[in-house]
């Protein structure tokens, strides 16, 4: 949630917990006018080379190939999808009432496990829902010949336990409800995989 204390694990959080920290003193002490929107990672359609679930499932299962799963198979993990980010984002711009705190961009609630992605997602592809995981330590690896792969080694950590997202503060205030998973998942593949 949105009232969570920020307790950076890694040094990309301490840095981004450094920039919201400086950011809403200058908003606070109005020196600035603004707000801040937060997301899961990224899960659309159109989406090349920035999305972890496009590189690491949808990708290579549309090859026949395995997909990779970061950290347990069998945590939770939230994604936003982007059209609503796009939507929510220009909202929360043209809001004046908004401004000065911070929000969660619109994402599904009740989150697939690793597990359940891949499967969903294979399931979509008509292809077999086969998978490795891998840890830190592969993630690095990985990381020497997949750009996107060498930015989530510090980022292992959201994998290895629940990662729920809650956007309620937002869709109340704005009447919107985030798209289903199964819906982005079957835009996605109708769009980039057809």
């Amino acid at each position: 949630t949105e009232d969570l204390p920020i307790n950076p694990p890694s040094k990309k959080g301490t840095v981004r917990a450094e920039i919201f920290n400086r950011f809403m003193k200058a908003v606070n002490d109005e020196q600035l006018l603004g707000l801040v929107a937060r997301s899961a990672d990224f899960y659309g359609p159109g989406i090349k080379n920035v999305s972890i679930l496009t590189e690491t499932v949808f990708n290579p299962l549309s090859q026949g190939k395995k997909a990779s799963w970061l950290g347990k198979i069998d945590k939770k993990h939230s994604f936003t999808y982007v059209p609503d980010a796009a939507k929510a984002t220009a909202l929360l711009g043209n809001t004046l009432e908004a401004y000065g705190e911070v929000w969660h961009l619109p994402t599904a609630p009740n989150p697939y496990t690793g597990k359940e992605w891949i499967t969903k997602i294979a399931e979509g592809l008509h292809t077999e829902a086969k998978y490795q995981t891998a840890g830190k330590t592969m993630v690095r690896i990985i990381g020497l010949f997949n750009p996107i792969m060498k930015e989530m080694a510090e980022m292992v950590y959201q994998y290895d336990r629940d990662y729920v997202f809650d956007s309620s503060k937002f869709e109340k205030k704005f009447s919107v409800v985030p798209t289903p998973y199964d819906t982005g998942i079957k835009a996605i593949i109708s769009s980039d995989y057809s």
